[in-house]
């Protein structure tokens, strides 16, 4: 893929540029390493003040920004500048917080005596560059929810972003040096994915953390074992939205929309699967199907947009071939099911709800990344369960019902990395983020977030015996 800005509701390349060559790559991953050895000893007031000064430049900026992003991957704009607020929010949450996260920790002086240590502790130090190769949905976020921990643990960052978001990956590199860090602490490298196993195999990178694909983050890991190098994958997510008989079903059915379509249905973990107990599956997806077939489709520039184009071409190409084989296999489109009438421009591609999916089908066990929703009928918790867990991924889950009994099933049973009861599914700093099985492994955000990508260190001095 060309490294260029491609308008997705016209099709119209806007603006490429050139990947950066061997000599300028080797400059910055000098520069990277040469700023790690100082900044790592930077207290922790500095670095807050610098990570603080980078949020106040990106709330001054949100309504630019978040007009690139919606230019390069078109989401709609009220979306992108929801978006940047969220990342400068993510960035205060860590300046104010990292202290604490990362405090010496002590054991009980009944354990310290016991391991036969006079003093014993954990110190959370940081471990180096580290690599992030992250995708196009959330353009601004996933790089944020990355770079805020990791800068504030005392690492240095270099971003490969999506070939597709050039300017958006340029601003952020631009941001975090108008921000005072010091030179080499984050810098964006535009280069293609052909470039990102050099990088990684380089003795002066420590670690990478990758959200995207399933197939990028199968490569990263292979390359990063190879090198015996810490890694975080935050990969596809085909999460369940289960609805049971003690749910408000109105309210369950209104937030199953946004929960499917945010981000025109390209996040992994949108709610995908929507799971409904027979006793209330006729009122459920009669509403649902309602709502879902309101939105209204268009220019993402437009703040009465509901869902913009998809971000690719490739990307519609792919979800279209889902859906018709689920149409081929026997499954009805209570609405959409394609293109939109009358598109002959861009990558619309228009809400979709599907019934009757069964196991032949692609889009029972594969991410639909688009505004595609499956409706299964169940009959029980335990059914539910069994068809929630029928799918290689385990990002996280949704779950309305107000029985305890079955808030305690759920939580034991489901295969994900979340449980969110009564809402949908969304990220935020103070609580941890990431899945299980083909969703990837390790976590973002909260403690264990910034902890991912620090060297653990047992201090430990032997007892005076003169005391």
């Amino acid at each position: 893929m060309p490294i260029a800005t491609v308008n997705p509701a016209t099709g119209e390349t806007l603006q490429t540029f050139e990947a950066l060559g061997a000599e300028e790559i080797e400059r910055r991953l000098a520069a990277a390493h040469a700023a790690f050895r100082s900044y790592r000893t930077t207290e922790f007031a500095e670095r807050a003040r610098l990570l603080n000064r980078a949020a106040d430049l990106l709330e001054s900026e949100q309504a630019d920004i978040a007009r690139t992003m919606t230019t390069e991957m078109g989401k709609p704009v009220a979306a992108a500048r929801a978006e940047a607020a969220k990342c400068a929010k993510a960035m205060r949450w860590y300046a104010k917080h990292a202290a604490e996260l990362l405090a010496d920790e002590h054991p009980s002086r009944a354990d310290a005596e016991d391991s036969g240590a006079g003093r014993a502790y954990t110190r959370y130090r940081p471990l180096g560059v580290v690599l992030a190769v992250m995708p196009w949905n959330f353009p601004l976020w996933q790089v944020v929810r990355f770079a805020a921990p990791a800068l504030m643990a005392g690492n240095t960052g270099l971003l490969k972003h999506a070939s597709n978001v050039p300017q958006t990956a340029l601003y952020l590199g631009e941001l975090f040096e108008r921000a005072g860090y010091p030179q080499g602490c984050f810098q964006t490298l535009l280069i293609g994915s052909g470039a990102v196993e050099a990088i990684l195999r380089d003795p002066r990178v420590a670690a990478a953390t990758l959200t995207g694909s399933e197939p990028a983050g199968r490569s990263v890991a292979a390359v990063a074992g190879d090198e015996v190098k810490k890694t975080v994958l935050e990969l596809g997510g085909s999460d369940p939205y289960i609805v049971m008989p003690s749910a408000d079903v109105g309210r369950a059915a209104r937030i199953a929309v946004t929960a499917r379509v945010q981000n025109n249905g390209q996040s992994c973990i949108a709610a995908k699967r929507f799971i409904v107990h027979t006793d209330v599956y006729d009122a459920f997806t009669e509403e649902f199907t309602t709502r879902m077939a309101a939105l209204t489709v268009g220019d993402p520039l437009d703040e009465s947009t509901d869902v913009g184009p998809l971000a690719t071409e490739q990307g519609r190409t792919d979800l279209e071939e889902l859906v018709d084989d689920a149409v081929r296999r026997g499954a009805t489109a209570l609405c959409g099911g394609g293109r939109p009438e009358g598109d002959d421009r861009g990558w619309f591609f228009s809400p979709t709800v599907l019934m009757g999916i069964t196991t032949d089908m692609r889009i029972h066990h594969e991410e639909a990344f688009g505004p595609v929703a499956t409706v299964y009928r169940v009959t029980s918790a335990d059914e539910a369960v069994r068809v929630a867990n029928d799918t290689p991924f385990g990002l996280s889950s949704n779950v309305w019902t107000r029985d305890d009994g079955e808030v305690d099933l759920f939580v034991r049973d489901l295969e994900a990395g979340g449980v969110f009861f009564n809402g949908m599914t969304a990220s935020h700093p103070a609580l941890p983020f990431g899945g299980v099985k083909r969703s990837g492994y390790g976590r973002e955000l909260a403690a264990h977030g910034i902890r991912e990508f620090c060297n653990i260190t047992t201090v430990w001095h032997g007892a005076d015996p003169g005391e």
